[in-house]
């Protein structure tokens, strides 16, 4: 079997790193469930007084390119022939595995380079830090397939940055430079490639002079202000729906062939 990622704790900071290098570290069911457990052995880590600090960062050229469109087949042996016409279980799968990140008794920093899309751009979203590389490419691009971001990334975003900037990101489909993305206050920090990890290394430093108890505290007080829980049931519900669309079929067929543009047929 395949290791789609690697986890290493050294410093007290727990690394999980995306590895599937070979295709831009692309997300697909088997991905996001090692995801998963190695985000349940950081909790274990915590609770052992040896994690205070979780790193999520990537090997090879991207962090990575989204969701695999060419995994949706698999979805079939988990949730049967008509997965697609109930889609809210595949999606609650996938928000949950981001949510649990987000859950984390560990603060989060996410450390994105070359360029993080759609659902790993999500994925950062649920962190409690985002520090990007220049010249990262950054964007939620699921409109152009005829979706919406449904793993939590537009009701993270709306928190993040504001309703209005949320809809220039997502509607547009388009990428956002990591500059902007800094002044709106998507991301924390964009530095030089090379500095990435003493930019997370200075800030995990900082965070190891607080209190766990209280930093485990205070980001759970802070990330219950806003009612999470129901935009993630709103954005599975717009999912629902667009998923079965013809405008989606045509999007995902777009994209696989780089057949551009789309021609929308609003059904």
């Amino acid at each position: 079997m395949v290791d789609f990622i690697l986890k290493e704790l050294e410093n007290q900071i727990f690394h999980i790193v995306l590895n599937r290098v070979d295709k831009r570290n692309a997300l697909n069911q088997a991905f996001m469930a090692e995801i998963d457990c190695a985000l349940d052995e950081a909790e274990k880590a915590y609770n052992r007084g040896e994690a205070r600090v979780l790193f999520i960062r990537a090997e090879g050229r991207a962090f990575s390119s989204g969701i695999d469109l060419m995994d949706f087949d698999t979805y079939i042996e988990k949730f049967g022939e008509e997965w697609r016409n109930n889609l809210f279980a595949t999606t609650q799968l996938l928000q949950n595995i981001l949510t649990k990140i987000e859950r984390s008794s560990l603060p989060s920093i996410c450390l994105m380079h070359g360029y993080c899309l759609g659902m790993g751009l999500e994925m950062a979203l649920a962190c409690d830090f985002r520090i990007v590389a220049e010249r990262t490419k950054l964007s939620l691009p699921e409109t152009r397939l005829g979706l919406v971001p449904d793993v939590g990334g537009t009701v993270r975003l709306v928190k993040l940055i504001g309703p209005s900037r949320a809809k220039e990101v997502i509607l547009t489909g388009g990428n956002i430079a990591p500059e902007k993305a800094e002044r709106w206050g998507m991301v924390n920090y964009v530095v030089p490639k090379a500095e990435l990890m003493n930019k997370a290394n200075e800030l995990a430093e900082e965070l190891k002079l607080s209190a766990p108890l209280a930093v485990n505290y205070g980001k759970r007080v802070i990330n219950d202000i806003m009612d999470m829980q129901r935009g993630l049931h709103i954005e599975a519900w717009a999912q629902a729906a667009l998923f079965r669309s013809e405008d989606f079929t045509n999007g995902v067929q777009a994209m696989v062939t780089k057949n551009y543009p789309v021609e929308w047929k609003g059904k």
